[in-house]
């Protein structure tokens, strides 16, 4: 037992003496780290400026085209000729296909037959009538069988017509959806067509900024498959009612788009540019710093003969490009750390290497 309490308390002690070795060899590498001398960290840095910004109401929205539809077959047939090619372009009035029309032309034939023979029994009647051989009724039904015929003929014509899908508008076709052979009813879709210049842009806003809205008024607007790119816009209609189920303005707005660039379907950030403008305080975007401390910046100062940087709280706007709107935190002509501020702390000595112009950052 007494082997026992000696060993524990062997190994207890060695266990002490490990402890101390580690916590001194530590206290000693931070005494020697605060002891050294740190040159200062080299930085870049701006002047905090004034600028005059138009002001702007964001909202998300849709790509719609001018005139968009699915081509649907007006009357009940079989394909027999396919004139258009998916994605294909096609003009108001070209053909896009043909269904058979063999029986109805065999009747509209049978039909123009009885129609021109009611036509010259219309001319021998009114001949007679002349000569007092026959009554007014008698020519009455002659002129009204001549015009049943007429009609008739008239009638299986235009349904003949109507055998042929024509392009209602300009515009871009989709994917074919029928095949020949295929036997369409009324209605059966046959191929996407789409008019994509001009284009539309629909957005709502909500009812407060019913007075900031005005037919004519520009639009900005991106998407994310040109992310680099501003389109502009104008606003060409106003919903004249509120949304009762979401209290909001709906909005559409109109563009050239002669590259076809947009298309129906795609989602877009526009930005409504109000008349009144606004002055605030930008600086580049890389000097704001997320961190758990919220947004910050570090501001250049002296302290004696020294020049350190104050780690600072910021509230931010608007990002316009490349550029920061700064609500507070900041005051106009500050010096604030733009590039190298990853490694700085509060209160630590700097450098400045480059104070970058107005223009932005090099």
């Amino acid at each position: 037992m007494q082997k026992k309490i000696i060993l524990m308390f062997a190994v207890c002690s060695a266990i002490a003496i490990l402890v101390l070795l580690i916590w001194y060899k530590n206290h000693s590498e931070t005494t020697l780290l605060s002891q050294r001398s740190f040159p200062p960290a080299a930085v870049r840095v701006k002047m905090v400026i004034s600028d005059v910004w138009d002001q702007k109401i964001f909202a998300a929205g849709t790509v719609a085209a001018e005139h968009g539809i699915d081509v649907t077959a007006p009357l009940p047939g079989t394909v027999i000729s396919i004139d258009f090619k998916s994605g294909g372009t096609v003009i108001k009035g070209q053909p896009l296909l043909s269904l058979d029309v063999g029986v109805p032309e065999a009747e509209y034939k049978g039909l123009v037959a009885t129609s021109t023979l009611r036509k010259i029994q219309l001319e021998r009647a009114t001949k007679l009538f002349a000569d007092k051989q026959i009554s007014v009724s008698e020519l009455d039904n002659a002129v009204a069988e001549n015009n049943a015929a007429a009609a008739a003929a008239a009638a299986q014509k235009a349904y003949i017509d109507r055998k042929t899908v024509y392009a209602p508008f300009d515009g871009e076709l989709g994917i074919r959806l029928i095949d020949l052979g295929s036997y369409l009813t009324p209605g059966d879709p046959i191929v996407s067509l789409q008019m994509l210049d001009p284009i539309n842009i629909d957005y709502s806003l909500p009812e407060k900024h019913l007075q900031d809205v005005k037919v004519g008024q520009q639009l900005e607007l991106s998407v994310s498959a040109y992310p680099e790119r501003i389109f502009l816009a104008q606003i060409t209609t106003i919903e004249p009612n509120i949304d009762l189920d979401t209290r909001t303005l709906k909005i559409r707005a109109s563009l050239r788009n002669p590259q076809k660039l947009l298309k129906p379907g795609m989602f877009v950030e526009s930005w409504t540019v109000r008349k009144d403008k606004k002055t605030v305080l930008k600086l580049p975007r890389t000097a704001v710093t997320y961190s758990s401390f919220g947004e910050v910046v570090f501001v250049v100062t002296s302290k004696g003969d020294d020049t350190v940087v104050e780690r600072r709280s910021v509230t931010t706007g608007e990002i316009r490009g490349d550029e920061i709107e700064l609500v507070s935190g900041v005051a106009e002509q500050d010096l604030v750390v733009v590039i190298g501020q990853n490694k700085l702390r509060n209160g630590m000595k700097v450098m400045v290497t480059e104070t970058l112009s107005t223009s932005g950052v090099d």
